[in-house]
Order: C-alpha cells, then sequence, then structure tokens
C-alpha cells in the first residue's frame, strides 16, 4: 500500500489494529465480569452532627432559680470556668424579701411561736392536774353524798317502824275505847274512866299523825339526799365537760403553734437558701460560649437561661440520622466509618479497607422513636480500627458529619441491580434478641 499512488489508501488503517483493538475490547469485557464479582461491603448512608455520648458532656443552657436585677458580670464568652466559679451576682426584686434583717426577724416570730407553744404545754398539764383533782374531788362528794342517802334511808325505816307501832296503840286504844263505852252503858265503868279513856284516844291518834308527818320528813330528806347524790355527779360532768373543752382548746392552740412553727422555720430555711442564690456559680467545668443576657441592671425571671455552657473534654460521639427503611438492619455494634467536616478524605462506601481519611466508629445508641421529619436517630461512639487514625481533637460539637453504616459483603453486580430497583439492603442473617 505504501507503493500505491494514492494517498488515501495510504490512510486506510491497518488490519492489525482492528485485531488489537478487539483484544483490547475483550480484556475490558473479562476485567468488568470479574469486577462484578469481586465483594461489596453494602451500607446505609446518614448525616448528622458531632455531640457528646453522656448528656452531662452536651451544651447546657444555664438558669437562675430565683428572679432577680444583674448587679455584676464575673466572666466573658468564650472563658473556661471551673466548677463553683460566680458567673452573675444578682439582687433582689421581690419586696418580702428587701428587708435586710429579715433571718432575724423570722428568727424572732419563731422564738414568740415557741413560747407560744410552751404556755400551750403548761395549760394543757394544769388542766390535766385539774382533772385529776376533781376526780378525787367528786370521790369524796360522792361517798359523802351515798353516806347522806344511807342516813336517810335508815331513817325512813325507823320512822315507818314507829309509825308502825304507834298505829296499833292507836288501834288498841279504839278497841280499849269500845270496850269502855260497853261497861259504861252496862254499869261497870264511870263516866270519868270512859272521858279519861276517850282522852287517851285522842292522843294516840295525834301520834300517829306526828309520826306520819316525821315518816313524810324522813322521805323527803332521802330524795333530797338523793338529788343531792346526782346534783354532784352532774356537776363534776359537768366541771369535767369544761375542763376537757378547755384542754381540747389548749391542744388546737398547740397544734397551730407547732405548724405556725414549722411554717416558719421552713420560710428561714427558704430564706438562707435564697440568699445564697444570688450569686449564680458554674455547675461544672467548662467554656462559656454564649451569654444570653447582657448589661447591668436588667431584670431576669425564673429559670431563665443566662448563658450556655460547654462542659470540658466531653466524651465524643456521633448523632447519625438514617431512613426508617433501614432501622430494622441496623444492630448495635454495626461498625460505622466517618467523614468529619473539615477534614478531607476519599470514601469507597463499599471498599472502606481502601477509604483515606474517614475514621472509625460503632453504634451505640438506636432510638426507638423517629424524629420530627421521620428518620431515626444513631449514637455513634469512637472506635479505632486497625489502621485507623483516633478521632481528631480539634472537633467541636455541632460539627457535620456523612457517616456509613457497614453491614455485609456482598457481589458487585448485586448491589448494582439492588441500587437500579431501589431495595433496601439485606442481610445474610437475623440479627439475634440481644444484638437488638
Amino acid at each position: 500500500i505504501a507503493a500505491h499512488p494514492l494517498k488515501s489508501l495510504q490512510k486506510l488503517p491497518h488490519p492489525r489494529s482492528s485485531r488489537k483493538l478487539g483484544r483490547w475490547m475483550l480484556f475490558f469485557l473479562i476485567l468488568t465480569i470479574i469486577i462484578l464479582f469481586l465483594p461489596w461491603r453494602q451500607n446505609i448512608s446518614g448525616t448528622g452532627t458531632i455531640t457528646a455520648l453522656s448528656p452531662q458532656d452536651r451544651p447546657q443552657s444555664l438558669q437562675n432559680a430565683i428572679a432577680g436585677r444583674i448587679e455584676h458580670w464575673s466572666i466573658q464568652e468564650g472563658q473556661y470556668v471551673k466548677k463553683g466559679d460566680t458567673l452573675l451576682i444578682i439582687s433582689e426584686i421581690k419586696d418580702e424579701y428587701f428587708d435586710p434583717n429579715l433571718p432575724q426577724r423570722l428568727r424572732e416570730q419563731l422564738e414568740a411561736k415557741e413560747g407560744s407553744r410552751i404556755a400551750n404545754d403548761a395549760k394543757i398539764n394544769a388542766l390535766d392536774g385539774q382533772m385529776r383533782a376533781l376526780g378525787e374531788g367528786v370521790k369524796v362528794d360522792l361517798a359523802s353524798a351515798r353516806n347522806r342517802v344511807k342516813q336517810s334511808q335508815l331513817q325512813v325505816s325507823i320512822d315507818s317502824a314507829d309509825l308502825e307501832a304507834i298505829r296499833r296503840n292507836y288501834q288498841i286504844a279504839v278497841a280499849r275505847l269500845e270496850r269502855y263505852e260497853k261497861g259504861f252503858k252496862d254499869g261497870l265503868f264511870s263516866l270519868t274512866d270512859l272521858e279519861s279513856r276517850r282522852i287517851t284516844l285522842q292522843q294516840d291518834y295525834a301520834k300517829v299523825i306526828v309520826q306520819e308527818n316525821k315518816l313524810d320528813v324522813s322521805r323527803q330528806a332521802l330524795t333530797n339526799a338523793r338529788l343531792n347524790l346526782q346534783l354532784i355527779q352532774a356537776k363534776y360532768e359537768q366541771e369535767i365537760a369544761k375542763t376537757l373543752s378547755d384542754r381540747s382548746s389548749a391542744v388546737s392552740s398547740k397544734a397551730s403553734a407547732t405548724n405556725e412553727i414549722a411554717v416558719m422555720r421552713n420560710k428561714i430555711g427558704n430564706v438562707n437558701v435564697r440568699r445564697g442564690l444570688y450569686v449564680i456559680r458554674a455547675p461544672q467545668n467548662g467554656y462559656i460560649v454564649r451569654a444570653l443576657k447582657a448589661g447591668i441592671g436588667e431584670t431576669i425571671k425564673e429559670g431563665e437561661s443566662i448563658a450556655t455552657l460547654q462542659p470540658d473534654n466531653p466524651a465524643m460521639a456521633v448523632e447519625l440520622y438514617v431512613r426508617a427503611m433501614d432501622v430494622p438492619l441496623i444492630q448495635r455494634g454495626r461498625i460505622v466509618r466517618l467523614q468529619f467536616d473539615g477534614w478531607p478524605a476519599i470514601q469507597f462506601s463499599g471498599w472502606p479497607a481502601v477509604a483515606v481519611g474517614t475514621f472509625g466508629g460503632k453504634v451505640a445508641v438506636i432510638d426507638a422513636v423517629s424524629s420530627t421529619d421521620g428518620k431515626y436517630r444513631l449514637l455513634v461512639r469512637p472506635e479505632v480500627m486497625p489502621g485507623d487514625q483516633p478521632w481528631p481533637r480539634q472537633l467541636r460539637v455541632g460539627s457535620g458529619v456523612v457517616g456509613w453504616v457497614m453491614l455485609d459483603d456482598v457481589p458487585i453486580w448485586y448491589e448494582i441491580w439492588r441500587q437500579l430497583n431501589g431495595f433496601p439492603p439485606s442481610l445474610k442473617q437475623e440479627p439475634d434478641k440481644a444484638e437488638k
């Protein structure tokens, strides 16, 4: 062809070039088939931020327990503080706590209430003694009244017996008078004897009347003695009831004084604690990230945030958010590869061994409920794998992170087929219940 005079023939490809192209295409085809059967590590990707593994190491909002007016700031933003360092000093704004001698006033009120309780104790003891004295006195009075009742009963018995005897004498006198009147008619007795018997009968009848009156007097005395006994008992019950009423009032006053004493002690304790809250201190070591209140004289409410504190040396972790369809395939202990913002990396998600600039982690927590956007949160703690570097010390809480949760190995052709069909990753076996 080189000897041919036409230049176009000289430009035609040599037959050997087509053979070389065919060989190269066959080589790439075989190489592609081989690559399709290489192992590929399935993974679940997610994004998130750096946080602290322990809640106490996360940024916290410092709040005041009482309302007050800002008097002095002792720190600046970005300053490192230790636990117990003074951050802010406030003053009182409630008028009930304005008195500088309030604790002394409260102690004086407490002493007065304690004196009232002591007086009530003394009154209760005196009333108890009075009830004992009443009990002893009523025993004597009742014994005397019972004796008088017995005496009256004996007197009634005596008077009744005397009345019975006098009535019998009167009946005998009546019978004698009848015999004398009969004898007078028969001439056996004189008129003088008959009149003498009539006088004697009148005297005996008078004795009967006198004895009946005496018996009535004795019975009335017995009734009065019994009434006096009941009166003594009623009077004793009345006095005891009045004493018990006074004692109940004293006990009620003592209980009220005891309650007021407890209230005063509680108020004194609250005042002492409140005065200690005028100085707001750092709850732990860390950095003051931002002051949310500024100026002198500004008023703050109870529980209002005044600054943000980032604890020192937090145990770093990563919050990763993954789709709900991928959560069932993730278990605690799964290896995670992480790429932090600001640290350049080359990541082959399916071949983690050849990744450069990524860091290792392990799934520590899987939330049981989703977040507001429907994704689930994973907490990933540091895990230094062989050949890995530890997490950078310069990491800050809140920095962005991209992560890949590593699953099982599958062929590349299966991964391509899964991605084209939009199927989720698969597991060779179900995770154990203990791992769940």
